[in-house]
């Protein structure tokens, strides 16, 4: 008789395609939230200047009593980098799985697979990395922004997104996003349980309406001001 160690349940998960699946769905949706929370704070840009600085300076003093001045959004830049990581490597390595165990590939494809957004998640996941490097660089640190970093979090913004190829690049980050949201969302959707053939249109609906507003709403601020509806 063979006696199989049991693995605890960081390997029991780790080492199964759904445990890699519900990795990457349950850290999408930390993502998720954090973009969304993200996106109506820039929105408040619309509000002025002293709204919007105020929100930024917000940010920095939640907490403050317990963590300190930034802690807490120190917390959650280090659970943001947490949940990347593990994103990112549990993607990578479903996808080398797959194609280890299909290395020629087939000749007629899914439909599933066919659609523009399953084609482009890793190079979309690719312009998302390098778009949060630049934004952290620009609109953080302010080491590429023309203002640097100790003007206000609103003069930044808009000097930033002045420069129309800082705008463009943005405006085509948030785009993949979209495109990434609508289908991570739908395929944690499935990942989690929540599918049925009954349901389907309703919930490819709601993911691709999720990741239009969202994309929407984080566009609409750097087109604003390149055409001086915001200064």
């Amino acid at each position: 008789m063979v006696i199989t160690p049991q693995r605890n349940i960081v390997s029991r998960t780790w080492g199964t395609s759904v445990g890699k699946k519900t990795v990457i769905a349950t850290t999408g949706a930390v993502f998720l939230l954090y973009v969304i929370a993200h996106m109506l704070g820039n929105l408040k840009v619309f509000f002025g200047i002293e709204s919007f600085d105020a929100y930024a300076q917000h940010l920095r003093e939640i907490g403050e009593a317990i963590f300190g001045y930034e802690g807490v959004l120190w917390i959650l830049r280090v659970v943001l980098l947490a949940s990347l990581v593990l994103h990112m490597w549990a993607a990578f390595s479903l996808w080398y799985k797959a194609k280890k165990a299909r290395p020629i590939g087939y000749q007629h494809r899914q439909r599933w697979e066919g659609s523009y957004a399953a084609r482009t998640m890793r190079w979309g996941g690719v312009i998302i990395f390098l778009f949060l490097v630049w934004h952290i660089l620009d609109l953080t640190t302010g080491t590429v922004n023309p203002l640097g970093g100790d003007e206000s979090a609103y003069m930044k913004l808009v000097a930033s997104f002045d420069r129309w190829y800082v705008s463009l690049f943005y405006v085509l980050a948030v785009v993949a996003l979209g495109f990434h949201i609508r289908h991570g969302l739908w395929s944690a959707i499935q990942t989690f349980g929540a599918n049925s053939a009954l349901k389907q249109n309703a919930l490819k609906t709601f993911a691709f309406v999720v990741a239009a507003v969202i994309t929407i709403g984080f566009a609409i601020v750097p087109l604003s001001v390149m055409f001086g509806l915001v200064r």
